[in-house]
C-alpha cells in the first residue's frame, strides 16, 4: 500500500465545531474526532485527499496521552494519511496495526 504515488493531498486544521459539523454532515456521527480523512483519487495507484484536524482534540489528545502536542498532531497527520493509501481501523486488530506504524512514522520524524 505504501507504494502509492502521491498526487495531492491538503490538511485542514480546524475547531471541535467546525469538525462535529463536517462528522454529521458526511458520515452521520454526532461526536467530536480528531480526524476525518477524505480520498479524493479515482485511482487505487494515487494519493489524492483532504484531511480535517480538530486542533481542539490534538490538544486535549495530547494531555490525555501525557503527550507532546507536536507529536500528537504528527500522529493524527499520520493516521490521516495512512487512511489515504488504503488502511482501515475499524476493528481491534486493524487499530492495532495502524497504531504500529504512526510509532514506526513517527520515529522517522
Amino acid at each position: 500500500m505504501e507504494s502509492k504515488k502521491l498526487i495531492s493531498f491538503e490538511i485542514n486544521l480546524c475547531s471541535d465545531k467546525y469538525i462535529l459539523k463536517l462528522n454529521n454532515k458526511f458520515l452521520r456521527h454526532d461526536y467530536f474526532t480528531d480526524i476525518l480523512t477524505f480520498d479524493l483519487s479515482d485511482n487505487k495507484d494515487y494519493i489524492e485527499g483532504v484531511i480535517y484536524i480538530s486542533v481542539d482534540r490534538v490538544l486535549e489528545n495530547s494531555k490525555q496521552l501525557n503527550e507532546n502536542k507536536e507529536t500528537e498532531l504528527y500522529r493524527v497527520i499520520i493516521h490521516g494519511l495512512l487512511h489515504l493509501i488504503g488502511y482501515c481501523d475499524e476493528t481491534k486488530k486493524q487499530k492495532s496495526n495502524m497504531r504500529k506504524l504512526e510509532n514506526r512514522y513517527l520515529d522517522l520524524i
